[in-house]
């Protein structure tokens, strides 16, 4: 008898009977940790999923599973152990009731019922896919994900909206948050970091809807961010030299334009010795100093009480000696208290915010200090954000997937009542080739930035022709 025999409940072994009430269905899905999933050219040419009866077997194949196996043990075993015997209880089950499995669909089948009791089900090839950012379903039978910067239709197949329905609770109720229909929206933490979303019925019209952020494993660096092209090297030598001086930066970008990924990278650059304390809604910055504190928001519960918002942890975090604040995103009257914070004494702490251009940025900042009801005019506002902010670096998602830093820009300070701004380095699009790829290039403004001086005296410098405006470095 195997060590798996003992996981078995004392249940009839005449065979597996069907379940009274179904449990929902997995697909298909690669045995291989490193799936690729399959891309559909067109929506309407996809390939036919799993046939019904397939699915309908799946369900009840799950339920009996369930019924017969001690689940408390089944996670002491180790998963090589744990799929070699799942694989043996689904082989006489698929013999007993004579599917017409080859050896290729019985592994997909064993791989689904693994999934589905230990994993998100049908989530779980995407989630394994290295190729794959984002995830985006629009109800049970429509599926996006993002690669290189494009969304494409995956192929992925809930059995129906309740079978989803069990994914987004399964997800949900690990982080301890809860999703109904008195409570249809839900923003929350995967286990393994990823960003999830979803809105369910009545908010949904035509089925739950789920956006996933998925968590990178391996942070980035701007090393690999000049890789990828997304700038060049006197640009990141001047923001990591900017971050390491302690000046005040702000990344600007749309939704999905790599942000938190560019806040990551430059945060590498401040010191081990600097304690930080870091804010978001949902915890994805990657910080590798060992000072590091982390706070997360919370909503309100089922009663309407005891939401913490951003403003709140802002405040406190200043009551817990931080060097630096890093801000996840700036979007409401928290950036009250974080001008406050930049202006006493935490120079070098760091936001993200939604805005098209580093000017739009600061309007942005504007209108949240003006969320706050504090009665102050818009000179004393204006005058704050100058005085506290430093840099404001600017990312674009392109027409063709491809993130570039399009624009690093200084607050040099106020001339009458407007915030004076210089560009220090710009990305001109040039042109777009016929397949859609868009072409560019890096070009310094001629602009000698000011705080330049500052760096210097702390032992910081670049050769000239970083702000050469003819000065082209190679880019990948």
């Amino acid at each position: 008898m195997s060590r798996f025999s003992a996981i078995l409940s004392t249940t009839e072994s005449t065979g597996p009977t069907p379940a009274a009430t179904p449990v929902i269905a997995e697909t298909s899905a690669e045995a291989a940790s490193s799936v690729s999933i399959p891309v559909m050219e067109k929506p309407q040419d996809s390939v036919e999923g799993p046939s019904q009866a397939l699915l309908d077997a799946k369900t009840e194949l799950h339920q009996k599973i369930l019924e017969d196996l001690n689940l408390a043990a089944l996670d002491e075993l180790a998963p090589d152990l744990v799929r070699r015997e799942i694989h043996k209880y689904v082989s006489t089950y698929v013999r007993q009731e004579r599917l017409g499995l080859n050896s290729n669909e019985l592994d997909d089948l064993v791989t689904d019922v693994i999934d589905e009791m230990q994993g998100l089900g049908p989530l779980e090839p995407l989630m394994r896919d290295p190729t794959i950012n984002d995830i985006l379903i629009n109800g049970h039978e429509n599926c996006f994900a993002e690669r290189n910067g494009q969304l494409v239709p995956v192929k992925i197949h809930f059995k129906d909206e309740a079978h989803l329905l069990r994914i987004i609770n399964k997800i949900v109720s690990n982080v301890g948050r809860r999703i109904d229909e008195t409570n249809p929206l839900c923003d929350a933490r995967m286990a393994d970091g990823s960003r999830f979303n979803a809105a369910i019925r009545p908010i949904a019209v035509d089925g739950p809807l789920v956006s996933i952020r998925k968590f990178s494993k391996k942070p980035m660096d701007l090393n690999k961010l000049v890789g990828f092209g997304a700038l060049t090297v006197p640009m990141a030598e001047v923001l990591g030299a900017a971050v390491r001086g302690r000046m005040t930066t702000i990344i600007s970008g749309g939704t999905g334009t790599g942000k938190t990924t560019m806040l990551n990278a430059l945060s590498s650059f401040i010191s081990p010795t600097e304690r930080m304390i870091t804010i978001e809604d949902a915890a994805e910055l990657q910080l590798q100093q060992p000072h590091v504190a982390r706070m997360e928001t919370r909503p309100a519960n089922i009663e309407g009480s005891g939401e913490l918002k951003q403003r709140d942890l802002v405040k406190n975090a200043l009551r817990m000696r931080p060097d630096r604040v890093i801000l996840g995103e700036c979007r409401g009257e928290e950036a009250f208290d974080m001008l406050q914070a930049m202006n006493t004494g935490h120079e070098g702490s760091m936001a993200t915010i939604h805005a098209n251009t580093p000017r739009d940025a600061v309007s942005r900042l504007e209108q949240m200090l003006g969320m706050t009801g504090m009665p102050m005019t818009v000179s004393s506002i204006r005058s704050q954000i100058s005085s506290a902010i430093h840099l404001i670096v600017q990312l674009t998602r392109l027409s063709d997937g491809q993130r570039k830093v399009t624009s690093v820009a200084e607050i040099t300070g106020m001339e009458g009542d407007v915030i004076q701004m210089q560009e220090i380095f710009v990305y001109k699009r040039t042109g777009i080739l016929p397949g859609g790829k868009v072409l560019g290039e890096f070009s310094a403004t001629g602009v000698r930035p000011r705080f330049m001086d500052e760096l210097e005296a702390q032992g910081l410098s670049f050769p000239g022709e970083y702000f050469d405006p003819d000065y082209r470095p190679q880019v990948a």
